[in-house]
């Protein structure tokens, strides 16, 4: 070999072996939100999302709209989006987030709940922007601080809403609907979100004298025989609750309902789009708009300090007038019309 080579091979051959045994676990005891954020160059946001769904997807485009509008665009190369999406496989879900750890992202997106949570599962350093999902203490993901008090995972910013949509559904069930009696809903048992909304959907249907037909699935392919069991005990109505495996389904659960005569409310915007009669609740666009301006703040600074979870702003009482002509349901003159 050429002695003047054996300096270059040699250091080839460590870097070699330096990758080849690198492990992909964090350091635990790195603490600094920022220190995996690249300092300098384009920034990468990893963009996770749960399952494949025209509702969610809204609160991805919200998220992308409010990166552009500070001037973090994908195609102007002043960002760079990795979109991946899980489509409801758990596995596949676990393994985008350690790329996205492998690959040094600046940020994470998690759009919805079980993203949210499989990335704080993953990393304590890699900011992680949150939208479609609950408050952190809803889930039980409170830490600590030095004094013992309750605070938020430090990694985690970005947009939350409290089960307080529980109530405002029930509320706006028993302003227009006279007297109702039984409810049907269904919800993945499996996802802790949806355990603890329906937690609160007993709570409120009893408080209200309120019968609620519940049925849990395992999969949204079952889904359709779910909602037919709960359709053969005579519901007044059906809530779809904000679940995964509802939003992925929301079709097959409107045709087996109007099949019926039965109306859908929920506390979704994009599922009154979709065919549910009524709702108020959070727009999921500006759900997502919110948590990128989040997000943003971060990619100009580089510091999650300062930046704080924030609760969704935007809330309306919308309709879908198609499905009101179906029901001949006069909406409350407050309520808007879906577009």
């Amino acid at each position: 070999m050429n002695r003047s080579l054996f300096p270059i091979v040699t250091l080839l051959v460590a870097l070699t072996l330096g990758v080849g045994c690198s492990s992909k676990k964090e350091d635990p005891k790195k603490t600094t939100s920022t220190s995996e954020a690249k300092p300098k160059g384009v920034p990468t946001v990893g963009f996770v999302q749960t399952i494949q769904d025209a509702t969610i997807d809204e609160a991805r485009q919200g998220f992308i709209d409010a990166l552009k509008d500070r001037g973090f665009s994908d195609s102007a190369g002043t960002v760079k989006i990795d979109y991946q999406n899980a489509n409801g496989d758990q596995a596949t879900l676990g393994l985008i987030i350690e790329k996205f750890i492998a690959d040094k992202v600046t940020c994470i997106a998690a759009n919805t709940t079980v993203a949210m949570i499989a990335s704080l599962q993953r990393t304590k350093t890699i900011p992680i922007f949150m939208m479609v999902g609950p408050a952190p203490s809803i889930n039980n993901l409170m830490e600590k601080d030095s004094l013992g008090r309750p605070i938020a995972p430090r990694n985690l910013s970005g947009v939350y809403e409290t089960l307080a949509y529980i109530d405002s559904s029930i509320a706006l069930i028993k302003r227009v609907f006279p007297s109702p009696k039984r409810i049907g809903v269904i919800f993945n048992s499996s996802e802790q979100n949806s355990v603890n909304a329906m937690g609160r959907l007993r709570e409120q249907c009893k408080a209200n004298s309120i019968t609620l037909i519940e049925k849990p699935i395992n999969s949204t392919a079952e889904a359709q025989t779910a909602v037919q069991s709960i359709l053969a005990e005579k519901i007044d109505l059906f809530f779809a609750l904000p679940d995964n495996f509802v939003f992925a389904s929301f079709e097959v659960i409107y045709k087996e309902t109007i099949a019926k005569k039965v109306p859908i409310v929920t506390s979704e915007e994009g599922l009154v789009k979709r065919g549910a009669l009524i709702a108020y609740g959070a727009d999921f666009y500006q759900w997502g708009y919110q948590a990128g301006k989040s997000a943003a703040e971060f990619l100009e600074t580089r510091d999650l300090v300062g930046i704080p979870l924030r609760t969704v702003e935007v809330r309306k009482l919308v309709h879908n007038p198609e499905t009101a002509k179906i029901f001949n349901f006069t909406p409350p003159p407050d309520s808007k019309p879906i577009k």
